[in-house]
């Protein structure tokens, strides 16, 4: 669902530069915050109605129209802050119900007991999520911890680096490279969430990732991202989480790599967005052929 201009708008901006303090811009203002938070509402009662479903199609729909729902909040500052002030409700909050269906783990979905059969209540069983469900619930939880930076909170509560994790080593290219971009964005600003990267061995799993030629080319690019925008967000911590990340990268990739790889941390020293995607993607692939020629 995509937030729409409402109808007064216009008019309103005539009004406002002919009156700036007239009562008729206050009205529209709001009028125009109502709509807002209805419309805010709607799209996410609507999305998060579809992804608790039993069915792994309509999860995936409720999935897509939260995504979409995501971008459209992005553009505005006034609509990202209703996202956020909707996500202190627990009826509207995003992150637990993806892993409580879309990113629950297989053991979770097993059947315990046969007691179902005895009684008269049928026992709910949901379809199993399919890659793509993963891969767009991966996305949806990415743009939660980037617009709402208490989500991440939320996903450590849900053991996120954990499973995470699981779907980075178990799971097929398309759900990993979203797990990657995930794993960035509930990262970086969170200490709990880097002690759970590192207790989980986070830097040897995408080392192993990105070492083997086997894997497609697309990937290990992305695992090469991910390392050097993750060093360059922690570069000369000294204190835990982190701490000895470049240690861990020279141990696992060898010391041409992990020296090309600190070089991430020039990527922070323009604010300029275009320069800094421009390096990571001239980067990457010198960390990968620095792997291969070991």
């Amino acid at each position: 669902m995509y937030l729409k201009k409402p109808f007064w708008s216009e008019a309103g901006k005539a009004e406002a530069e002919a009156e700036q303090q007239s009562p008729v811009v206050e009205l529209v203002k709001s009028l125009d915050k109502e709509r807002l938070y209805r419309e805010v509402t709607l799209a996410l009662r609507t999305g998060l109605r579809e992804a608790r479903s039993e069915f792994s199609f309509l999860r995936i729909r409720g999935l897509h129209s939260i995504l979409k729902f995501l971008r459209s909040v992005a553009h505005s500052d006034d609509t990202i802050n209703l996202f956020c002030h909707s996500q202190s409700i627990t009826a509207l909050q995003v992150v637990p119900v993806l892993f409580q269906h879309s990113l629950r783990e297989v053991e979770d979905q097993a059947v315990t007991n046969l007691n179902h059969i005895f009684s008269v209540e049928p026992m709910k069983i949901s379809s199993p999520a399919t890659d793509a469900e993963v891969a767009i619930a991966l996305r949806v939880l990415e743009g939660c911890c980037l617009l709402h930076r208490e989500s991440t909170i939320l996903a450590h509560k849900h053991k996120a680096i954990a499973v995470l994790m699981n779907i980075l080593s178990t799971r097929g290219v398309l759900e990993q490279g979203s797990c990657l971009d995930a794993l960035l964005a509930i990262m970086l600003d969170s200490s709990s969430n880097q002690m759970d990267f590192e207790e989980c061995n986070g830097i040897e799993e995408v080392a192993l990732l990105i070492k083997d030629t086997q894997v497609e080319e697309n990937l290990r690019l992305k695992c090469g991202e991910f390392l050097l925008i993750l060093i360059g967000h922690v570069n000369g911590r000294e204190t835990p989480p982190m701490m000895t990340i470049h240690d861990e990268i020279k141990q696992y990739l060898g010391e041409k790599s992990a020296s090309l790889i600190w070089a991430a941390s020039q990527l922070g020293s323009t604010p300029d967005l275009e320069q800094r995607l421009a390096a990571l993607q001239i980067l990457a692939p010198r960390v990968l052929e620095s792997i291969d020629l070991q």
